[in-house]
């Protein structure tokens, strides 16, 4: 009698060699990148002075800069947990990560040159600077040739 191998239902994908030196920093960088994104966060709404105050004076409805501010903190926590999401599949070689990173590079870029063309202190341009320059270093790492020959698709057999 026959009896069917034990299966989760999943398919079976063929064994991909271990990242790349290139890929593994690339992925740092992406941890890196979440890490000064955090920070950068952080410090925005530390910055914001009287914010806290005015909502735990606890009026019923918020102001339309507390729900910008609101807005801009959900909007940061989701772009850090999605790159940390980002860069783990990166890290196993899934090639629509490595895509996906390259397109949100692009819109880092756009946004940058929002950010240079408004007046900004210091702090508020060191941030999307380094954020910046991190997403580059990621990106050129992803591209190398041992990282493209790893993000290639692996036959079966």
């Amino acid at each position: 009698m026959y009896q069917p191998y034990p299966s989760t239902g999943k398919p079976v994908e063929p064994d991909r060699p271990p990242a790349p030196q290139s890929v593994l920093n690339a992925v740092k960088l992406m941890y890196v990148g979440a890490a000064v994104s955090t920070v950068s966060l952080i410090v925005s709404l530390a910055s914001i002075g009287g914010t806290k105050d005015a909502i735990r004076k606890a009026r019923p409805s918020l102001t339309a800069t507390q729900v910008n501010q609101l807005n801009t903190f959900i909007i940061a926590l989701a772009v850090v947990s999605g790159v940390i999401g980002v860069a783990r599949a990166n890290g196993q070689g899934k090639n629509w990560a490595r895509i996906l990173s390259t397109v949100l590079f692009g819109l880092a870029t756009l946004d940058l040159f929002g950010v240079l063309s408004q007046p900004k202190t210091l702090l508020g341009l060191v941030f999307p600077v380094l954020i910046w320059l991190v997403g580059l270093g990621a990106v050129v790492l992803l591209w190398r040739g041992e990282s493209t020959e790893f993000f290639k698709p692996r036959r079966m057999g």
